[in-house]
């Protein structure tokens, strides 16, 4: 995937959500595309050492300053004199992804985690946009088509992830008339397309862990399996957010970062079985058994999936994006199917399952 050139003036790109395994890429990416930029990085307490750990290896640290904050603070938590005034682009990635989150926990970090970035972001003399990310899963229940320019629908939520993200969104578009703002509503984020990399097995990789526990014995389809999954490489979500976030005709606009052309679930899964266990599923196992053994707490933590996940594979609903690929039109960016990819991030999951910090707590 190619990018066209962006020429900006020298910026300063404020990040939320370091070092987050996006957040940390999105700095990457931008530091090799503008070698003059400037980061004031928003870290967390907690994350601090980790925060440090990450920015020594970003290059020449003059570049990188980390602001240790709290968003769901006003002013971010941050002393008077950590100055913001240069901040040209903003990026709010922080956000509780758990999709078993407990419900006072997403709407702290979530819902009033937003408003006091918004509240900041406001009072910037130089900002040239604010790129939220939110996620295509604020359509919630909602089935049938979902087009961009939607998101108040009477919908209703799988968990409190999904009804947290949309009540951050419909905060950032009540202020939208105030702040230049570009939404991103990725799809299911997985490893890049060349390497397979990534930091957090959730997702399809559930599926992964699942299928580990009974690789030696025949492997079942989950279901009919017939509704699409938008799993979106996180190279493709990188290099499209940073064109977004210069391009002049975003302003205003919600995208939605998944793949144009999705595998069905079955398809899906019946590729990232070929990949780990080089073997093709042979009879049908009904959703509903699946569903009713991880409402087990001891089933769960011994095949290392939520049950949440199962939904993400059942969801009757079509996400358009005709204003990214509009958009995205002669940048040469685009996202690459399933196909072209799930070698790479089964080859990586393989490589890397047993790496306690891509585990993720299954309650």
């Amino acid at each position: 995937m190619k990018t066209i050139g962006v020429k900006t003036m020298r910026n300063t790109y404020l990040m939320t959500g370091f070092p987050g395994f996006l957040a940390t890429k999105l700095v990457e990416f931008i530091s090799e595309k503008e070698p003059d930029a400037m980061f004031k990085l928003l870290v967390h307490p907690s994350q601090i050492e980790k925060a440090e750990s990450t920015v020594r290896m970003l290059g020449t640290q003059e570049r990188y300053t980390l602001l240790q904050g709290d968003i769901t603070q006003k002013g971010l938590g941050l002393e008077e004199e950590q100055q913001l005034d240069s901040v040209s682009h903003v990026f709010h990635l922080a956000a509780i992804y758990d999709l078993a989150v407990p419900k006072t926990l997403a709407q702290n970090v979530n819902v009033t985690g937003t408003r006091m970035v918004i509240d900041c972001v406001e009072q910037l003399p130089n900002l040239k946009r604010f790129i939220y990310f939110s996620t295509a899963y604020v359509s919630g229940d909602r089935t049938g088509i979902v087009y961009e320019e939607e998101l108040v629908k009477g919908q209703r939520f799988k968990n409190h992830y999904e009804a947290t993200k949309y009540q951050a969104e419909v905060l950032v578009q009540e202020r939208m008339d105030k702040v230049p703002t570009t939404i991103i509503r990725p799809g299911i984020v997985v490893g890049h397309s060349q390497t397979g990399e990534t930091v957090k097995f959730d997702g399809p990789y559930f599926i992964m862990r699942f299928l580990d526990k009974f690789a030696r014995l025949p492997i079942p389809y989950i279901g009919r399996g017939e509704v699409p999954v938008y799993l979106v490489p996180v190279d493709y979500i990188l290099e499209a957010v940073y064109y977004f976030a210069h391009y002049d005709k975003s302003e205003g606009k919600v995208y939605h970062l998944t793949d144009p052309r999705p595998s069905d679930a079955r398809d899906l899964y019946e590729q990232i079985v070929g990949h780990l266990l080089h073997k093709k599923p042979s009879w049908v196992l009904p959703t509903s058994v699946v569903s009713g053994m991880l409402r087990i707490p001891q089933f769960r933590r011994w095949v290392q999936v939520e049950r949440e996940t199962l939904d993400y594979f059942l969801c009757e609903t079509i996400y358009d994006a005709t204003n990214t690929i509009e958009d995205l039109d002669g940048s040469g960016i685009r996202c690459p199917s399933f196909e072209e990819y799930g070698e790479a991030i089964v080859k990586y999951y393989k490589a890397s399952r047993h790496d306690k910090e891509k585990a993720v707590l299954v309650k």
